[in-house]
């Protein structure tokens, strides 16, 4: 994805999270009710209802499953949602590659996108995705190939490893550590119904 439909993507979902906070905060905190917002066949409820009725409120207050049920599925959402956050943030950045050229850097997104080219451009391949994780002094490449249904990969391995070596070459102070991981489509007929 483009870098910049990623920004407003990420704008986009920052702006409707802080019109969601602060209609849910002047909800809680206001002093004024969303009850006359109904229609008018809606029973109007007192302000002081919950949701839940009071007498079953508190008949599930005194068992003891409730409260730890309550609090452990808080806690699980919130904490998946704060997962899911925090990838969404990582996902976006990716590491500079110093080389050794005066004021040479390598974007690691540029060199998945020239070694998926080049994969693809291999005969037999069909798509291509790569991966780079950068350490001290090693780039981790992940290729992911899926291979067409007609190719065997004993004939695509010799030039994918070619392009490893070729790849490893040119990032000279860097070792390079290659994962290939070959997929094809299934070979199974269609059902007819």
């Amino acid at each position: 994805m483009p870098r910049s439909r990623t920004i407003l993507n990420r704008l986009a979902l920052a702006v409707l999270g802080a019109v969601l906070l602060a209609a849910a905060l002047w909800l809680s905190a206001g002093r004024t009710s969303w009850a006359p917002e109904l229609p008018d066949r809606w029973p109007l409820p007192d302000p002081h209802t919950s949701i839940v009725p009071a007498g079953r409120l508190g008949s599930l207050r005194e068992s003891g499953w409730w409260t730890p049920t309550v609090m452990t599925v808080s806690i699980v959402a919130t904490l998946l949602l704060a997962y899911g956050t925090v990838r969404q943030l990582r996902g976006g950045f990716r590491r500079l590659v110093p080389l050794p050229a005066p004021h040479g850097v390598l974007r690691t997104r540029a060199l998945e996108d020239a070694l998926a080219r080049r994969a693809t451009a291999v005969d037999g391949v069909a798509h291509c995705r790569a991966r780079t994780r950068v350490r001290r002094r090693r780039l981790d490449v992940v290729l992911r190939v899926r291979l067409r249904e007609d190719t065997s990969p004993h004939t695509v391995l010799p030039a994918l490893t070619g392009l490893a070596r070729e790849t490893e070459t040119v990032l000279s102070p860097y070792r390079l550590r290659l994962h290939i991981r070959l997929t094809s489509r299934s070979h199974r007929r269609p059902h007819v119904r």
